[in-house]
């Protein structure tokens, strides 16, 4: 995706969630929920103002990373080797903004309904679906599985991320399934913690596997 292409994703997704909020303003109650324990439960409040403008001010975030990511990036860390899936990882993280503001929105306008499963599961694809992006990246300040050993070997933050990817991907389509099928919250976000220490364990164990066979040579 080009940087043009991810900014006017981004910036269409900002208006229609501003469209959104000032839209239901009017019939919105003066709390809207804001947070959601691990049961999937409301456990925080805010004010209608917070809650139709605090998410749609994350989607700037993407847009800052875009403008000003390269820049401040060392030189050897730049994005501009992987500025495709750069670029689509932003507009991702923009979507899951956006999809958590409708969330919000939608809570506070059915205050008894449920929305634990729409909450759960959307996480779970949206991690999917930036697991298929994970493997296309390089080494960077900004994104992905930085470890202490990933960041200093190229070969070992290719193939984590490589391996990384294959694990978010399945933990994603696997948890949002569960989550489907009225699994656990508890146990789905065990789940989504696992996913990502096993690649950092991954990483630690194929540095020192390198080290042993330069030290071999």
């Amino acid at each position: 995706m080009t940087t043009k292409g991810a900014v006017i994703a981004i910036v269409l997704m900002l208006g229609a969630a501003l469209a959104g909020s000032a839209v239901l303003y009017p019939v919105l109650p003066d709390r809207v929920p804001t947070h959601w324990n691990l049961h999937g439960e409301v456990d925080h409040w805010s004010s209608k103002g917070f809650g139709c403008l605090g998410i749609p001010g994350l989607l700037l975030l993407p847009l800052v990373f875009l403008a000003v990511g390269d820049w401040l990036s060392p030189r050897q860390f730049k994005v501009g080797d992987f500025r495709f899936a750069f670029n689509y990882l932003m507009v991702i993280l923009a979507g899951l903004f956006a999809y958590l503001h409708a969330l919000v929105l939608a809570a506070a306008l059915h205050p008894h309904a449920s929305f634990a499963r729409w909450l759960i599961g959307g996480i779970f694809l949206f991690f999917a679906w930036i697991g298929n992006l994970l493997g296309k990246t390089r080494r960077n300040f900004w994104i992905g599985i930085r470890t202490p050993w990933t960041l200093s070997s190229d070969a070992v933050w290719i193939a984590t991320h490589r391996f990384g990817a294959r694990v978010f991907m399945a933990t994603g389509i696997l948890g949002a399934l569960a989550v489907a099928l009225g699994a656990d919250p508890v146990w789905c976000f065990a789940l989504f913690l696992a996913a990502i220490c096993v690649p950092v364990l991954y990483s630690f164990r194929l540095s020192k596997k390198l080290e042993k066979q330069q030290a071999g040579r």
